[in-house]
């Protein structure tokens, strides 16, 4: 009979966290190194901002920081994960136009008819597919930090009302709303 050779552990042999799959879509839009200089130098550390949704109406981001950039990463979805906002969609689209503000950014986002597709540019794109967005026409305005522009976006996503909102705020049906 033989023996079996038990197997050391070896540097490689690491376990590995393993991704597990929870229904979000997760967008990394931008990882910046920032830098702080002290006594004895710099200090270098990674800021990671990332959007998350669940394709269905739901999106927030985060922003995390950290001196490697997986882990920057993973506190930044983290965060997006506890800032979900849910917003009306109205089929693939959305309800009406709107204009999302913030600081000296602004993103105009306009409905459009099914099979456009998302018209729209990096980290607006990115809120867009999260948040399951399909069809939409979008131009952004002043800034192009992608921090204050995504802010912007998901600011203007969470003043959207579908009309069975906007009815029962009114006191009305929906068929006196649209006419």
């Amino acid at each position: 009979m033989e023996e079996k050779k038990e197997r050391t552990a070896r540097r490689g042999d690491r376990p590995r966290k393993r991704e597990e799959d929870d229904g979000f879509i997760k967008k990394l839009i931008q990882v910046n190194r920032v830098t702080k200089t002290v006594k004895g130098g710099r200090n270098m550390r990674f800021a990671a901002l990332v959007v998350v949704g669940d394709g269905n109406g739901s999106v927030g981001y985060g922003m995390g920081k950290s001196k490697e950039v997986p882990e920057a990463i993973e506190k930044a979805t983290a965060q997006a994960k506890k800032n979900l906002n849910k917003i009306s969609l109205k089929g693939t689209s959305i309800p009406h136009g709107v204009l999302g503000v913030y600081g000296r950014g602004s993103v105009l986002m306009m409905p459009a008819s099914e099979g456009t597709g998302v018209i729209a540019g990096g980290p607006v794109r990115a809120v867009m597919e999260a948040a399951g967005v399909k069809d939409i026409r979008t131009k952004s305005h002043g800034t192009n930090n992608p921090i204050n522009v995504v802010k912007a976006a998901i600011a203007g996503l969470v003043e959207l009302k579908s009309a069975e909102e906007i009815a029962a705020v009114r006191g009305k049906t929906v068929e006196e709303i649209l006419g």
